[in-house]
């Protein structure tokens, strides 16, 4: 994805691990300046290898429905 969107920006906005589980909470914006607020899920083998991946995407609107940010 680095190659097709170089101008792409995502900021790690927390991780949270246990055990063999990570998630993390991204903030993205694309080069059309469409931000997105991202989760990634994980889970990892014993020998530290990813072997399951769901995520969640969703753009990030101008005015909230209930008045809080997305952050």
């Amino acid at each position: 994805m680095v190659s097709e969107y170089p101008d792409k920006d995502i900021e790690f906005v927390r991780a949270i691990a246990e055990g063999d589980l990570v998630a993390l909470h991204t903030h993205q914006i694309w080069p059309d300046n469409e931000e997105y607020v991202t989760m990634d899920f994980f889970r990892f083998d014993d020998h530290g290898k990813i072997v399951e991946h769901w995520d969640s995407i969703q753009k990030i609107p101008v005015v909230s429905k209930c008045g809080n940010p997305m952050y």
